[in-house]
């Protein structure tokens, strides 16, 4: 009698992790996670997460970083593309990661008390969804207009203070792509408001450290290419499978382009130029140039990672090969310099 075969869809099902956000025991030994700890991330510390691969680009970014990833130092918020016309999610780093690497650099001298401006009262009112019906809402908020915070840093041995002032309207977050304020703005108007100068105020003092905060970017819309300190994700995707392919005689061709990402990276300069945002050139000059100093290529690596995606990560990568390449090659050049000096200088 024929043995009735499973389908590839079936089999996949019952090869996963059984969780809310169901993933494959291989990604789960890629991370050094076990089932346990897995559904503790997916159920507890990001309940917000709508897929397991934010979880896991949160996991990694926690782990390039140094994070305590069960301390929930950065948050999965879902944003709006502009560019795909849907919701994706994104990692952001959360206010305490930001203190976390201003306190890490020893230069961090303290925090003054926060000071709000007046109570505003406004009525904010637009068409929000739930329970997968479109339903008009009238909410009412009291906010402070605006609050400041002021962080110090040493400055060539010298105390030096940085303010910065954030408006309640302009940074609030919204309920889809309506004005009206998420349920944490409801409840913590002037709590999230001071998340909100906390981190402006840590960025003045360390722009090279300190980047945008979950807090700030929750309700925004992504506009052009992806946030510099997200990591996008497709939003319909279910279930992670494994980065690496496990060997298959009976395997299929896949569909997917299976490019080194190293390799995807623009060439030529105008093109790399369309493509790769200011920022995210600055960003990658940088860690390019830390790496360099102490020779930490997998940091490096890891790092560009856990930060950024698709062409933004294929340009990271391809400027840290060319880098630890051109520094391999300048150090055996050292080398060889200083091989050819020695008998000079024993003669002297």
């Amino acid at each position: 009698m024929a043995t009735r075969r499973s389908s590839p869809t079936q089999a996949l099902t019952s090869s996963l992790v059984p969780s809310r956000l169901p993933v494959a025991p291989s990604v789960l030994a890629e991370i050094g996670l076990d089932a346990g700890t897995w559904a503790v991330l997916a159920d507890s510390i990001f309940p917000n997460a709508k897929t397991p691969e934010g979880v896991i680009l949160a996991v990694r970014y926690c782990q390039a970083r140094g994070l305590d990833v069960m301390k929930r130092p950065v948050h999965v918020v879902s944003m709006w593309s502009t560019a795909l016309g849907r919701y994706v999610e994104t990692v952001w780093p959360g206010i305490a990661e930001v203190q976390i690497t201003a306190a890490r650099t020893g230069l961090w001298a303290g925090l003054d008390s926060p000071r709000f401006g007046p109570e505003l009262t406004k009525t904010f009112t637009g068409t929000v969804k739930r329970d997968d019906k479109w339903t008009e809402v009238a909410v009412t908020v009291t906010f402070p207009e605006w609050a400041e915070t002021t962080v110090y840093r040493m400055v060539n041995g010298v105390r030096c203070p940085f303010s910065e002032m954030v408006f309640w309207e302009e940074t609030y977050a919204r309920q889809g792509r309506a004005e009206v304020p998420n349920e944490m703005w409801q409840k913590r108007p002037k709590g999230q408001l001071l998340k909100c100068a906390k981190a402006a105020s840590l960025r003045a003092a360390f722009p090279e450290e300190a980047g945008y905060t979950a807090e700030e970017m929750e309700g925004k819309a992504i506009e052009g290419h992806a946030p510099v300190d997200a990591a996008v994700i497709e939003g319909d995707v279910v279930t992670a499978q494994p980065t690496t392919k496990e060997p298959s005689d009976t395997a299929a061709p896949s569909p997917v382009d299976e490019t080194a990402v190293s390799e995807t990276a623009p060439t030529d300069p105008a093109q790399r130029d369309a493509v790769i945002d200011a920022q995210v050139a600055k960003q990658v000059a940088t860690l390019v140039e830390r790496a360099c100093k102490v020779g930490a290529w997998g940091q490096a690596e890891d790092y560009a990672r856990a930060r950024f995606n698709g062409a933004h990560l294929a340009y990271a990568l391809a400027e840290l090969e060319q880098a630890a390449a051109l520094s391999v090659l300048a150090n055996a050049k050292a080398a060889q310099a200083k091989t050819a000096e020695a008998p000079v200088a024993e003669a002297a």
